[in-house]
């Protein structure tokens, strides 16, 4: 078993844009590396790899165009997003396809790039309400494994699935 979840990575170019994104260290707020950026489809939690590749294996998904903005926002009061859409329809196919796989999904499905968490009573960052416009094509999504640790999450792709 492992800490698994479905995610589309940004291309490079994105990367390079929401870097110039204010990204000053301040006390209790955790900044995520741009190398672990992503968009997560569907958070499976604990589960086994196996079951997943097979689930998806042969899956025809469709290609997406992705849209990153309006805005650096906050979600759940604690943590600095990008909202993130053009992701609906395959979120929820692979939703589907794995639905017997992990944590059983909570809630309906809201797309975003995750820049930083926050802890309660700390000052947002600055990036916060900074502007942001991005788009670029999803031709794959990803099963990635996390493992925690304290300098926070590592990730892994295990295995890639091109879209049609």
């Amino acid at each position: 078993m492992a800490r698994l979840f479905i995610a589309v990575w940004p291309p490079e170019d994105v990367i390079t844009e929401l870097m110039s994104l204010p990204r000053k260290d301040q006390r209790g707020v955790r900044f995520v590396d741009p190398d672990n950026w992503h968009i997560t489809l569907r958070f499976l939690g604990e589960a086994d790899p196996a079951r997943v590749l097979d689930a998806l294996d042969g899956a025809t998904l469709p290609r997406v165009s992705a849209r990153l903005g309006p805005a650096v926002d906050m979600l759940a009061e604690r943590a600095l997003v990008i909202a993130a859409s053009g992701f609906n329809e395959l979120a929820e196919q692979v939703t589907a396809l794995t639905a017997q796989i992990g944590t059983p999904t909570r809630k309906r499905f809201f797309g975003h790039l995750t820049l930083a968490r926050v802890k309660p009573h700390v000052a947002m960052p600055r990036a916060l309400g900074s502007m942001v416009s991005a788009e670029f094509d999803v031709d794959e999504i990803a099963l990635v494994q996390s493992r925690l640790d304290p300098d926070g999450a590592r990730y892994e792709t295990l295995e890639t699935f091109p879209l049609s």
